[in-house]
């Protein structure tokens, strides 16, 4: 059994996720004791895991418990309701959002962002340029990212004329 505690361990499989190890920081995450393996702090670290191998029924089943535990974690609805728009379910992602929206709407852009991009695609071009609008306003970045996203491609010409 290991003597290093679980929040080193935390901090390790962190470190080489910054660093794109993600194979070690796997291997580090499961020298974590079973019991604290559910842990809500254990499975933030499997949220950011799961969402860079792309593990994307993972990341729902890690990122919902997060999200009930601790709702002001923003990073956790937006990767659960971008791995469900990964899997097809751009509806489903839309709904996790909408939940999100009252504790971040005035601070999380990428939520709005993620929101146009969803409305988009469900074909509701008015609140996807409104929700577009929104994000823009908070971070002008987003127009510019925008301009090369396919789930916005219907609304390229538009977005290239956005002030």
């Amino acid at each position: 059994m290991s003597t290093i505690p679980t929040h080193r361990r935390i901090e390790y499989a962190r470190g080489y996720l910054e660093l794109g190890m993600s194979k070690e920081a796997a291997a580090e995450l499961n020298t974590i004791a079973s019991s604290d393996q559910n842990s809500i702090a254990v499975l933030r670290v499997y949220v950011d895991l799961f969402m860079d191998t792309k593990q994307w029924t993972k990341v729902i089943a890690a990122a919902e418990p997060v999200c009930k535990s601790t709702p002001k974690d923003e990073g956790a609805w937006i990767a659960w309701a971008y791995a469900l728009r990964e899997l097809q379910q751009t509806k489903e992602a839309q709904d996790v959002l909408l939940r999100a929206e009252p504790l971040h709407e005035k601070t999380c852009d990428v939520l709005h962002y993620n929101l146009a991009c969803y409305a988009c695609l469900l074909g509701n071009l008015k609140e996807a340029r409104r929700r577009l609008t929104k994000a823009i306003k908070m971070d002008k970045q987003w127009q510019e990212s925008a301009l090369s996203d396919t789930d916005l491609e219907t609304m390229w010409s538009e977005i290239r004329e956005m002030k």
